[in-house]
């Protein structure tokens, strides 16, 4: 409930920075919305950023929606899901991840295809900066945000170790796009206990919440194409198998001003026991 009061508070907030008479639909420079990332937000693929979803600008309302794929060694991943973006301030968004065991699921002991799930809904406001607008100034567009993660496998999570099956991340995020230089740069911070994004739950023995890093970086190689890399670090909570930090390589193509694809080369580690899961990320979003 205090969540929900909050966000509303912030629309409100959103909302008296324009007249609903004079909404402008669309507005924002190819790429500058940032593509989805895996929880749903606007950002990389791995990374959270302080951009705000959607095509619109401050004179109005956007969103986008989203579905991802990535086939890993051993496992494979699917997440969908959607985000409105309200005066390129403020932004919220839901995803829904599944992530399929496959095979590995009767070498685990849960089950040939057992799929692990999970509802994230998020909320993003932006406090300060214009990644665009702001070329003059050396502040970067800055944000703060909280993600709700709620696992619909409380059983088998608590039977791994793991303390609980919701928690919520909360995180502050900064990016900045140097147009002249064709780059773009971001980072964030995350205040997190999920283990494996909370695909396994979050938490684990004693108190589990943990400061992690997330960083991007973007050359623009086109107005329509963006090459880049991520990294982001995760908790290693639970005792029965190690948690290792995920990396990507990708690239984003604008195929029109509303369609974006993106590819990526992920690096995600051990998951539970089973080392060097890698594979590739497909994902593409739709916005207005």
């Amino acid at each position: 409930m205090r969540l929900g009061f909050v966000f509303g508070l912030a629309i409100l907030s959103a909302a008296s920075a324009a007249n609903a008479d004079e909404l402008t639909p669309g507005g924002k420079l190819l790429l500058t919305r940032g593509v989805t990332n895996v929880e749903g937000a606007a950002g990389g693929g791995l990374a959270t950023w302080s951009l705000i979803a959607g095509n619109e600008t401050d004179a109005g309302i956007g969103g986008s929606a989203f579905a991802t794929n990535l086939s890993l060694s051993d496992y494979d991943f699917r997440a969908f899901g959607g985000a409105v973006g309200f005066f390129d301030r403020f932004e919220v968004s839901y995803a829904r991840q599944e992530f399929d065991t496959g095979k590995t699921g009767a070498l685990l002991g849960i089950g040939d295809g057992y799929t692990f799930e999970q509802d994230i809904i998020g909320a993003k406001l932006r406090i300060a900066g214009d990644a665009v607008y702001g070329q003059d100034s050396w502040l970067p567009q800055i944000a703060v945000g909280a993600q709700m993660k709620i696992n619909k496998n409380e059983g088998l999570v608590s039977a791994l170790g793991a303390a609980g099956d919701h928690s919520t991340d909360f995180y502050i995020a900064a990016t900045k796009i140097l147009l002249s230089q064709s780059l773009l740069l971001s980072g964030a911070v995350r205040f997190t206990e999920a283990n494996q994004f909370g695909l396994l739950g979050f938490g684990g023995a004693g108190e589990n919440y943990s400061t992690q890093f997330e960083g991007s970086a973007g050359y623009m190689l086109t107005d329509r194409l963006v090459v880049g890399a991520e990294m982001r670090t995760k908790p290693d909570n639970l005792g029965f198998a190690k948690e290792d930090h995920a990396y990507d390589a990708f690239a984003a193509y604008a195929l029109t001003h509303n369609f974006t694809i993106t590819a990526a080369y992920v690096d995600l580690g051990s998951i539970a026991t089973f080392d060097d899961q890698r594979g590739l990320y497909l994902s593409l979003q739709a916005g207005f």
